[in-house]
């Protein structure tokens, strides 16, 4: 009886998982799948018999969810009550942290990118790097779940990071003290110089179109000629505010990106009608090894879209669609549902954007003082200690001669 019980409760998962589709195919399929559930709910059976302690029987399908999620792929998980609520949190823009976006790459746990100014970014931690310990634990086989809830924390405690950088290959334990990490969707808005704009993009939420739109507006009142979109380590985030934030600088109707899943099929998503957008001015788009996701569909979109030149490094590579699923007893699947595709057809996933101008970063000698900080205070950004920036100012004086027909 406890048998098909277990059973039951398998079957109900899979259902749940959103894999009952499989379970309509040719009877000779069907058959194949139950054969193979009947073994793993004979091996759950055997473990609440056996083993030599007793488990919940909830701990041992909570167990078996997050081992299924894994051997998907890096990105999708199962997120019990508790991880759910801690994602939720995150969403909102405000928690306790570090300050990083982080991933499983390759079997081990990987920095997508330091969130500017906070703990992580001041620490000196980079994209790429990866994290071979946390507080001394060897990291082998964590679960991205397992990692946040070790490097999240109440504001002002330590956490020891053992990194392993990928530029200069060296080992560093680094100790950061945790902070509220605030994520401002716009970081920077203003004019560098003689009509040249910058607008630093942090992440991709809810309301980064509505505040590039107004970010826009106040740099055309101030006399906006060309404008350099810098997302250097942006993570990404939602898909939907990707495309609104390409549409402001494409005409309707140009393909911004396109997805490919197996319930769905092919769905091509274009640029969308606004009340105002930037059809005409030079654009110079700042990536680097930190940019992720909706960042490399934005600029990825304007490239091939022959509105924008690309500056810096190649990205990160990340070509997937995640959804949230809620489940039914609070917990929940971050699952991937989608592949999306460049507007020429290109998969970028885990090969990057690469730049039409490469130009890696260059540790400016003796810098005045840390400009974000200097930012914070409401002071003059000066962007001469940014390489790279200096790079796609230069580029953008280009582009405004030759648009200017001299």
């Amino acid at each position: 009886m406890k048998k098909k019980c277990l059973f039951f409760v398998i079957i109900i998962g899979i259902i749940i998982l959103g894999l009952s589709s499989s379970l309509c195919l040719a009877a000779e399929n069907k058959e194949d799948m139950y054969r193979e559930l009947e073994i793993f709910a004979e091996g759950l059976a055997v473990i609440e018999d056996e083993y030599v302690e007793t488990k919940p029987s909830q701990d041992l399908i909570y167990g078996a969810m997050r081992g299924l999620l894994m051997s998907l792929d890096s990105y999708s998980q199962f997120l019990d009550p508790d991880d759910y609520k801690n994602l939720l949190v995150e969403t909102e823009g405000k928690f306790g942290g570090l300050g990083i976006e982080i991933t499983i790459k390759d079997g081990v746990l990987t920095i997508v990118s330091p969130m500017e100014d906070t703990p992580a970014w001041e620490a000196g931690i980079k994209p790429g790097d990866i994290i071979v310990k946390i507080d001394g634990e060897v990291t082998k086989d964590i679960t991205l779940n397992e990692a946040v809830k070790k490097l999240r924390g109440d504001p002002g405690t330590k956490v020891v990071v053992t990194v392993f950088h990928e530029t200069d290959r060296k080992i560093e334990d680094i100790t950061i003290t945790r902070g509220v990490i605030k994520i401002k969707d716009i970081k920077r808005a203003e004019i560098l110089e003689e009509g040249i704009g910058c607008v630093k993009i942090a992440e991709f939420r809810e309301t980064t179109a509505r505040d590039l739109k107004k970010a826009l507006e106040k740099l055309s009142k101030d006399g906006l000629k060309a404008l350099i979109i810098d997302v250097r380590n942006n993570p990404g985030g939602l898909l939907n505010s990707a495309i609104d934030v390409s549409s402001r600088f494409l005409k309707n109707g140009e393909v911004v990106v396109s997805t490919e899943s197996r319930s769905n099929g092919k769905h091509v998503y274009k640029s969308v009608s606004l009340a105002k957008k930037y059809l005409d001015i030079p654009i110079v788009v700042l990536i680097n090894k930190g940019s992720a996701s909706g960042s490399e569909i934005v600029a990825a979109a304007l490239r091939e879209n022959g509105r924008a030149v690309l500056l810096g490094e190649t990205s990160f590579g990340k070509g997937s669609v995640q959804t949230i699923i809620p489940l039914s007893d609070g917990s929940a699947l971050r699952l991937t549902t989608s592949k999306y595709y460049t507007p020429s057809g290109r998969s970028i996933h885990e090969k990057g954007v690469d730049p039409d101008v490469l130009v890696e970063k260059v540790e400016v000698e003796n810098p005045e003082k840390d400009v974000f900080k200097e930012l914070d205070k409401k002071k003059e950004y000066k962007y001469k200690n940014d390489y790279q920036m200096v790079r796609a100012v230069d580029l953008i004086r280009g582009l405004l001669v030759l648009n200017s027909g001299k």
